[in-house]
């Protein structure tokens, strides 16, 4: 993979923001016997906008899981970018996240780099704060994603929602009273007969999500969602997980780019 750190100017947001690029490129294993090697692509590669969870950043992906590797072998591109803890949602201060990852950052991407604009090729994932933005904006925005992958999703359950706001709304800080709602965005969405992406939702059984995430999924199920739901015994809230599943939901995925049947070698 190639790896390229930019900063630019985000006016989502009206600061510099860090992203961090990942491009399938040539790799020893294509030096083979008569072939001139060559930097020339024969077409656009899809990508995954990877999101990462609260106190981590855009590194952490990359650090903690062999998901570029694994991205090389499918050809996929990868693209991550610092959050912070804002939830990947507008903030009343003007830190406009949403319409960060929702519009201009696809915009720079396409702009800059050998990416395919194409719902078809375009997926989003990520792990607890991620998982969650995930959900909000592949649910409030299904247009733009072919599939989602939320990994342990800091997602709250209708009836946690519920009950939380009619305890004591004023204890819900600013930024969370204004949070999308994943199950509020599913439920319009499947009301207008929008098509919805595809999408594949996990979390380890001893994590201390899991009870809401397992929840989240039965309100999905009943309102006629048909997500992929992938408990998996034995793990917590931890990378050692996430680094299982990303590879589940690369080879999941469905694909219809040009390179969906050419893997590569690293």
């Amino acid at each position: 993979m190639a790896r390229f750190d930019v900063n630019f100017y985000a006016y989502s947001l009206d600061h510099g923001v860090d992203i961090t690029v990942t491009i399938p490129t040539f790799t020893p294993c294509d030096r083979l016997p008569g072939i001139k090697p060559t930097h020339r692509l024969e077409a656009k590669f899809p990508v995954l906008y990877l999101l990462h969870g609260h106190g981590n950043d855009r590194h952490c992906w990359l650090r903690y899981t062999s998901v570029e590797r694994l991205a090389e072998e499918q050809r996929i591109a990868l693209v991550t970018f610092d959050c912070g803890n804002k939830a990947y949602n507008n903030m009343p201060a003007g830190d406009n996240y949403f319409d960060f990852l929702n519009e201009e950052l696809p915009d720079f991407i396409n702009a800059m780099f050998p990416i395919s604009p194409r719902r078809e090729d375009t997926y989003i994932a990520g792990l607890s704060m991620g998982g969650y933005g995930t959900l909000a904006h592949a649910l409030s925005r299904p247009e733009r994603y072919c599939a989602f992958g939320a990994m342990s999703p800091g997602v709250a359950a209708r009836k946690d929602r519920m009950r939380r706001e009619a305890l004591d709304p004023n204890s819900v800080t600013d930024i969370f009273r204004r949070a999308i709602e994943p199950i509020h965005e599913l439920e319009a969405r499947i009301k207008e007969g929008a098509e919805l992406p595809k999408g594949y939702i996990c979390c380890g059984k001893q994590d201390h999500l899991y009870q809401r995430v397992e929840d989240f999924v039965t309100d999905a199920k009943a309102l006629g969602a048909d997500f992929t739901w992938h408990p998996v015994d034995g793990y917590e809230h931890e990378w050692r997980y996430w680094d299982l599943e990303i590879g589940n939901f690369l080879r999941w995925i469905p694909r219809t780019d040009f390179y969906a049947c050419r893997p590569h070698k690293v």
